[in-house]
């Protein structure tokens, strides 16, 4: 199924769609995205997981949080991050195909 921008784009909405591509233009972020396909995961575990820092995690997970891509729940010292919007597979799996 293809998605057709809406026509014609206004500058607001290229905007949000560039900014979009920003966040999932990062290495680290798509192999983020991947881990946390299993479901929630906390900063600890991804960072261990991937190899980086937890400060690093913690800066990459905060931008997609920014631009709606994951949520992050607090429980206790942890914060848990979850897809929110699965659509991201959908595109990787466009640009993948």
């Amino acid at each position: 199924m293809q998605m057709a921008l809406p026509s014609p784009l206004t500058p607001e909405m290229a905007e949000a769609i560039a900014e979009r591509f920003r966040v999932l233009g990062e290495p680290t972020r798509l192999r983020l995205l991947d881990l946390l396909a299993g479901g929630e995961r906390t900063v600890g575990d991804l960072a261990s997981e991937i190899g980086c820092t937890t400060a690093n995690i913690s800066k990459h997970l905060a931008l997609m949080a920014d631009a709606g891509i994951v949520t992050r729940r607090r429980s206790g010292l942890h914060s848990y991050y979850a897809v929110s919007d699965t659509a991201v597979y959908e595109l990787c799996g466009q640009v993948c195909g």
